[in-house]
């Protein structure tokens, strides 16, 4: 399956409301609960979105449609989250968030990309040459990726609670 822009949007669009809804009036422990070692809590992951929005998607895409001889990705912060969310409350968080992807949106939406832009490369710095093609179904699939990682998160304090029952709940297995 080939993504396409309004596919991309389609679903890119949802996940701010997917997020207030999940995580709006939860209680503090479920939302900076982790799943031990160096696992992140759902408002870890907030914050780790939000500097995605801010520093990787949108960027990235301007420098595969850039004619510009050297065409490689800054490194990705993945733990920037930490110092940057310090002090915020999750509404704020997520009421960042919300602002940062409504903005990302109407850019990707304003680039009108042609079939051909969805070749142009770029170089990232672990992975070598990437289309804009594999970047934009990497921010849709990065959404989902950490939808899955909060939900799991929060499945996960119970998992003891559940009782015979976690042996279906493939989600705290």
């Amino acid at each position: 399956m080939h993504i396409s822009v309004s596919d991309a949007v389609n679903l890119l669009s949802r996940t701010p409301q997917l997020l207030e809804d999940l995580l709006l009036d939860i209680p503090d422990a479920l939302l900076h609960a982790n799943e031990g070692g160096d696992s992140w809590s759902p408002y870890d992951v907030v914050g780790h979105l939000i500097h995605g929005e801010k520093t990787d998607w949108i960027p990235r895409m301007k420098i595969c449609l850039s004619d510009d001889n050297h065409k490689t990705f800054t490194p990705f912060d993945r733990f920037a989250q930490f110092e940057d969310s310090k002090g915020k409350s999750i509404l704020e968080l997520l009421k960042t968030f919300r602002s940062l992807r409504e903005e990302n949106l109407t850019i990707l939406n304003d680039f009108q990309l042609s079939p051909a832009d969805f070749e142009r490369t770029a170089i990232h710095p672990a992975f070598g040459t990437v289309t804009l093609q594999q970047l934009l179904a990497t921010w849709v699939v990065h959404d989902q990726n950490h939808i899955y990682q909060i939900t799991r998160t929060i499945s996960h304090q119970y998992r003891e609670e559940t009782g015979p029952w976690k042996a279906y709940l493939r989600i705290i297995q």
